[in-house]
């Protein structure tokens, strides 16, 4: 279970997390949303340990976080797999080269590095793209070579910040399908950042809604779209089918 207490964050005199308590249970799908500016990318950094909060507490099970000197917090990275709204790949290398990025760093051998990607690009459908340059892939495929990358090491949680965002709705659909497949596949702990309420309904067990830097709601989707009271979710709602209409 991952587990946050009073977790603060501010950047200047700006709080962009604000004493938030949060748990999330080992193998769920946890969607967070909000406006833009409500704190959800600031939250996700915290929760990823890639920014340490100013107070309060983040537990990875009994292990406190947080407090780890930087040697043994890359131990607990390791264990994490992030994607991104801009893929945020290394426009340098091939497909193979930047799925095998992190366990070069790793430092695994040329062999096990080898026989790993080529298992994720299988897994994730573009076996066939493993030589290509970036800039001759689409969106979708270059986000599924960023989704290879954050699953090389073995995560135990994927972290997903508006990893969609930037998709057109088939290919949202297409990506979002293979994160609930993968997630199947590997039961891992997969974290959703979203502004976007089909993210929810597609991926997400329960999710917490975020503004102000402050945690308004939590609980199950089904109850957030059927009763909430939130005045954020009721905006997300009717921004969700103002566009659909």
């Amino acid at each position: 279970m991952i587990s946050l207490k009073g977790v603060t964050k501010s950047y200047g005199g700006f709080k962009a997390v604000d004493a938030v308590d949060l748990e999330v249970s080992d193998g769920s799908v946890f969607g967070i949303i909000g406006k833009s500016g409500a704190g959800k990318s600031t939250l996700l950094r915290l929760m990823s340990l890639l920014e340490r909060p100013d107070s309060g507490e983040i537990h990875y099970g009994s292990e406190r976080l947080d407090t780890l000197n930087e040697r043994d917090l890359l131990f607990w990275r390791r264990k994490m797999g992030t994607i991104f709204q801009n893929f945020n790949l290394l426009s340098s290398r091939n497909v193979r080269d930047n799925v095998a990025y992190p366990l070069e760093i790793a430092g695994w051998s040329k062999h096990d590095i080898t026989a790993r990607v080529a298992a994720l690009l299988e897994l994730v459908g573009i076996a066939d793209k493993s030589a290509e340059r970036l800039r001759t892939l689409s969106g979708g495929q270059k986000q599924r070579v960023a989704i290879a990358r954050a699953l090389a090491a073995h995560p135990k949680v994927l972290f997903c910040d508006e990893a969609t965002s930037a998709l057109d709705p088939q290919t949202t659909h297409s990506i979002l399908k293979l994160i609930q497949e993968l997630h199947e596949r590997l039961r891992i702990t997969v974290i959703v950042v979203t502004h976007q309420m089909d993210v929810l309904r597609t991926l997400c067990h329960e999710v917490a809604v975020i503004s102000g830097g402050r945690i308004v709601e939590q609980g199950g989707v089904k109850t957030l779209f059927s009763s909430s009271a939130s005045i954020v979710v009721k905006e997300l709602l009717a921004l969700h089918e103002a566009r659909d209409e």
